[in-house]
């Protein structure tokens, strides 16, 4: 926006329209026809808000540019890949030693429940409920919340983390999950520490001046999680389609299409089930 905004003040434009937005389009260097779709999408809102205040505001169409929204491949990790993370992020330094509890424990939680960076880290104290071994996800995505079972050795570790927290700290907790600062981490912060693990055990290159570099994500132990859970019921024989509502509610997803994407996504997932598909239909044949 920053940039649409300056060239509109030097082509000296007063107010929005979808001329502005082509010329900016044709002047604003190269890129493919999906980035310049999300750019109209960041103007179209912007235009959106300033139509009630200036009138003569033009709205650019949607499809003034077309493009299409692809999501990008997951990374699955693993299961020693998610043990060596938990591992490291162990041994992050810190005066008394709570990041790398606070690290490997947040890191952890996520790859065994599948939650969202941003949910982990909003649980409250209230939230974890470890003898009933149940997670109340109060900061969901669009504002949903949702209750979410987990398994015994689990909620040890979480019930082991709480107790390490509180000694170090000697105070009053509403977060759950905190630094020695006292403070709840940040998505940033999260982001930040998972890069550092990812680089100590070769999952990104290492970088200069801490930077995070390009690698699997925090996000891919979600994917992982989710991809490996329906692996399992293809391998157990279990209908998936009748335990994919299960997992699209576990995980917190709107609409279930978005937990059958994970079977079009990975290709050993999707292996499975077309062999699934071609056993059904020599079974079909064969009555």
């Amino acid at each position: 926006m920053r940039r649409f905004t300056e060239f509109a003040d030097a082509e000296g434009a007063d107010h929005i329209t979808a001329d502005l937005f082509l010329r900016w389009k044709e002047h604003f260097g190269s890129a493919n026809n999906n980035t310049w779709s999300r750019r109209l999408g960041m103007v179209r809102g912007f235009a959106n808000w300033l139509q009630g205040i200036d009138p003569r505001t033009e709205v650019p169409p949607p499809g003034l540019v077309s493009g299409k929204y692809r999501r990008s491949r997951p990374y699955i990790y693993t299961p020693d890949q998610i043990a060596a993370i938990v591992t490291e992020a162990a041994r992050l330094p810190s005066s008394y030693g709570l990041r790398g509890w606070t690290c490997s424990t947040l890191f952890g939680l996520i790859a065994a429940t599948g939650l969202r960076v941003s949910e982990a880290i909003g649980l409250d104290d209230v939230d974890v409920d470890l003898d009933a071994e149940v997670l109340t996800v109060q900061r969901g995505k669009n504002g949903r919340s949702r209750f979410v079972p987990i398994a015994t050795c689990t909620a040890g570790r979480l019930h082991a983390y709480r107790a390490e927290r509180d000694r170090i700290l000697r105070t009053g907790s509403s977060p759950f999950f905190r630094f020695e600062s006292g403070e709840r981490p940040t998505d940033c912060g999260a982001r930040y520490n998972f890069a550092q693990v990812s680089q100590r055990i070769g999952l990104r290159e290492p970088q200069d001046f801490t930077r995070h570099g390009r690698g699997p994500r925090i996000h891919d132990l979600r994917h992982t999680f989710a991809v490996r859970t329906i692996m399992d019921w293809y391998r157990s024989g279990l209908d998936a389609d009748r335990e994919m509502i299960k997992l699209s509610t576990y995980l917190g997803h709107t609409d279930p299409e978005h937990t059958y994407w994970y079977i079009e996504a990975v290709p050993e997932l999707l292996q499975l089930a077309a062999d699934r598909a071609e056993r059904s239909t020599v079974e079909r044949g064969a009555q």
